[in-house]
């Protein structure tokens, strides 16, 4: 499996607004949902700061990622200029594969 994870700070008067695109049926799973080998994004809020998040995609491989960004460069730029207003602060902190998923 691979795995993204990105920490946002959302500024608080677009909370709502955030939790809706990033969330489990939001704009960004609609537009990963369009490439095989998707499965699913985890949103995560941080208790002791209503303003911190993390989202986790995980994809069956990197391979099965490259491809998504590949087909869909577009929409994804188009989408992630759409939300650069909701946050102070976006970063990449990995991405990651699994270990039981890899061979040996």
């Amino acid at each position: 499996m691979y795995i993204i994870i990105w920490e946002y700070q959302v500024k608080p008067e677009h909370l709502d607004e955030f939790v809706k695109i990033y969330g489990e049926s939001g704009a960004w799973v609609e537009l990963f949902q369009k490439q095989p080998g998707y499965l699913g994004t985890e949103l995560l809020h941080a208790s002791s700061d209503p303003d911190h998040y993390l989202t986790i995609d995980r994809w069956v491989s990197v391979t099965h990622y490259e491809s998504f960004l590949s087909h869909w460069k577009k929409e994804y730029e188009d989408l992630d200029a759409q939300c650069e207003d909701l946050t102070e602060q976006e970063s990449l902190l990995g991405n990651w594969e699994s270990i039981s998923s890899k061979t040996r």
